[in-house]
């Protein structure tokens, strides 16, 4: 009987590049093959075509084969495991090709110059002429041959055989490149995964594929190509990952170039270091397309005019120099990436550099979803894991943030895997766990990000007419901003509660942003006000910018008539709250996404609601982008009526001191808690605190529960109606009849 395995050897120094496999007398019968006939061996690291050959020697159990043409990735055969199924050996019919379309490697760039197409054209026939090829194959000659390897694009349709090609096969080359370029393109990543910008990488895409396969035509219709592309995005949103990408998808040679590359500590020696990049990528632009990215440009060529920068003046002369000695022939495109754009010299900002800036802001809810979906597709992820849900949660995450996320959740099943043996899956509990760790990066560092313990609308008691107001104003523009486009409703721009102190107007603002689920900004007077002119108003204006990044977002602005000033006729209006007062407004008439702080190309606007129903996700994506301002004060008489006007704060809510119904409301919450003696009557004590806030009242149930601890020495078990009336006699009101009149006419409340 035969063998159903073959032991895989070495091939022998004569049968190199022969295209042959070595096989008994035997395996050869049994296959029913011939001599010279094609046969496609399948070995663990990809497919190879060899041609049918009998051993020397006529001993069967053995095999070896040329790797001339495989799918391969390196020419040399795995040896590790040397053994072959025979079921792994198919016979192919040989049939003589009309047609091939092959792309070409040379050896260097010397013999790519030194052939001309023509020429070029003879060799490769001659090399390939009694080849047995297959589609998308790779075939390797030898080392002493100008081209070292062909790449089989297309060729007539077979099936179940090989094609042959003679002499009269028609040999149509598309692509000629040297071998240093494939041996990049060929360890590169097989492919980066760059989701949620898809409008990005193909903008990208486009403007990188000009000067590579359209500059024949650009010619004939006298354009010049593009030579740059500036990238514009914060840390962590994946510009050199998108880069890498769509450096991949055309087909380009890849350099990267980093500020720590280029300098130098002798004087010349960082612009040295500088053209020695250009004159590389020049090189290969000769052999291929070729993409040189600068990342942090802003690093290596700052703004020029000051004395004290002069190596980085010099260095952004010298890179103007070599973008404009770019011919518009070369294959060659420089795309930089910046997170202050502002920061970089002007001169390089403008068309026939840097021709294109492209901007790519904080991932939006759809682009977040489909982020989600990339990182979480290799993940053994649970059924209770709803990713709709993850990417309404993460608000301000960039992709950085999202992959950090992603990891720490199955950073959890990994210990929880080690000590309670559980099985390996993130669950929903996986990624709230995560949350507590992981928060977006653009709030680590801004200004007025508070965190707070969630407040639910049932813990306030009484105002329900405003907390009904309170949800119309904010809550439902936030969360369903379609419906009011469809009624002609403009989103507001902001609410101002006021009313007596201690009557639950930051309460009420903690409740929306915990019912909203959206990011909270609080500042006051003390986070806005700096000696130094001008820091005020830059630090509010950097408030908004980082509250746009993290929309949907409330940002409240406590005690508002201690931050902003009362412009008036016998005042200058030259202070610091007038100044904080005038970006105020500006913040408020153009509340939006800022250019460069863009997400995408959407173009509906506040009002237009003509695509609502063709596109409801990316619909309400855009109209959800907006940031509700939330201001409360004590004083509404002193601040400026420009501030109060619709368009900016639009509703003016007033928050009333609780009258007797929300009183007891208020006390059964605040004894929830507190051990109370039956005696203890709420209705009595609502009833004999007609000036209490609700602070007040709060403040009063703790007092109540002290004096019973003081009375029986640390003994007590419950509050009784005693310790109420003694707190009563030491808890004033804070409130008085001549105040909450003065309220009550300020806006014509009776």
């Amino acid at each position: 009987m035969m063998d159903t395995e073959l032991k895989l050897l070495p091939l022998n120094y004569e049968d190199h590049g022969s295209q042959r496999c070595r096989l008994g007398p035997k395996v050869m019968s049994h296959l029913g093959v011939k001599i010279g006939y094609p046969i496609l061996i399948s070995l663990p690291r990809g497919n190879c075509l060899c041609t049918a050959w009998p051993r020397k020697d006529l001993s069967d159990g053995f095999l070896q084969a040329d790797a001339m043409c495989s799918t391969m990735p390196k020419p040399t055969i795995d040896y590790t495991d040397p053994v072959v199924c025979l079921s792994c050996l198919k016979v192919l019919n040989p049939i003589k090709l009309k047609r091939v379309t092959v792309k070409v490697v040379l050896k260097d760039m010397e013999v790519k110059s030194a052939l001309s197409d023509t020429l070029l054209h003879e060799v490769v026939r001659d090399l390939l002429r009694n080849v047995h090829v297959l589609p998308h194959y790779v075939v390797r000659l030898t080392n002493d041959s100008p081209v070292v390897i062909v790449d089989i694009i297309d060729m007539d349709p077979i099936t179940g055989s090989a094609g042959l090609i003679t002499a009269k096969t028609s040999l149509n080359i598309k692509e000629a490149i040297t071998l240093e370029w494939y041996k990049h393109i060929a360890d590169s990543t097989p492919q980066y995964k760059v989701a949620g910008m898809d409008e990005v990488c193909a903008s990208l895409c486009e403007i990188i594929n000009l000067p590579f396969h359209y500059q024949k035509t650009l010619t004939k219709l006298g354009l010049s190509c593009p030579k740059g592309l500036l990238l514009v995005g914060p840390p962590g949103v994946g510009k050199t990952l998108l880069v890498k990408a769509v450096a991949r998808q055309v087909g380009a040679y890849l350099i990267s170039l980093s500020g720590p590359a280029i300098h130098g500590s002798r004087p010349g020696e960082s612009e040295e270091n500088l053209r020695k990049h250009f004159e590389k990528a020049r090189e290969v632009s000769r052999g291929g397309p070729c993409v040189l990215f600068i990342d942090e440009i802003e690093s290596l060529c700052p703004k020029r005019g000051g004395s004290n920068n002069a190596p980085e003046n010099r260095i952004v002369a010298q890179l103007l120099t070599l973008m404009d000695g770019i011919h518009s022939d070369n294959k060659m495109v420089i795309v930089a990436a910046s997170n202050h754009p502002d920061a970089i010299d002007a001169a390089l900002r403008r068309p026939g550099r840097f021709d294109r800036e492209v901007v790519i802001g904080t991932p939006t809810l759809c682009q977040r979803r489909a982020i989600l979906e990339v990182l979480i597709s290799n993940m053994p992820v649970s059924c209770d894991v709803d990713i709709g849900v993850l990417a309404d949660m993460t608000v301000g995450y960039v992709g950085a943030d999202l992959t950090a996320l992603c990891r720490e959740a199955a950073m959890q099943v990994v210990l929880q895997v080690n000590q309670d043996s559980q099985e390996h899956q993130v669950t929903r509990a996986h990624f709230y766990e995560a949350f507590k760790k992981i928060r977006p990066s653009t709030a680590r560092s801004a200004i007025g990000k508070v965190e707070f313990r969630p407040v639910y609308w049932e813990k306030i008691g009484g105002l329900e007419n405003v907390k009904v107001l309170l949800k119309q104003s904010i809550e439902w523009p936030m969360k369903y901003p379609e419906a009011f486009l469809r009624m002609g409703l403009t989103l507001p721009k902001g609410v101002l509660l006021y009313g007596p102190p201690g009557c639950a107007k930051t309460t009420l603002v903690k409740a929306l942003a915990t019912s909203c689920h959206c990011a909270f900004f609080s500042v006051s007077g003390a986070d806005l006000f700096s000696p130094y002119v001008g820091d005020s108003e830059k630090t509010l204006a950097q408030l908004f910018r980082q509250a746009r990044a993290s929309t949907p977002a409330i940002v409240f602005l406590d005690e508002i008539d201690a931050i902003v000033g009362c412009r008036s006729e016998g005042r200058t209006g030259s202070g610091i709250p007038e100044r904080i007062l005038s970006v105020l407004l500006n913040e408020l008439d153009g509340v939006g996404l800022k250019t460069t702080e863009r997400r995408g190309s959407q173009k509906l606007l506040e009002g237009d609601c003509d695509n609502s129903h063709d596109e409801p996700a990316k619909f309400q994506e855009v109209v959800n982008k907006s940031v509700m301002i939330v201001a409360a004060t004590n004083r509404p008489d002193v601040l400026d009526d420009a501030l109060m006007r619709p368009g900016r704060l639009d509703k003016l809510l007033y928050i009333p001191p609780p009258d007797e119904k929300a009183r007891l409301c208020i006390l059964q919450i605040c004894t929830n808690n507190v051990p109370l003696h039956p005696d203890v009557c709420l209705e009595s004590l609502a009833a004999d605190t007609p000036f209490y806030s609700g602070a007040d009242l709060h403040n009063l149930c703790k007092e109540a529960a002290l004096v019973a601890l003081q009375e029986s020495e640390l003994q007590a078990t419950c509050v009784k109606q005693e310790h109420f009336q003694k707190a009563l006699a030491s808890v004033p009101p804070s409130l008085n009849a001549r105040d909450l009149l003065a309220y009550k006419k300020l806006h014509g409340y009776t």
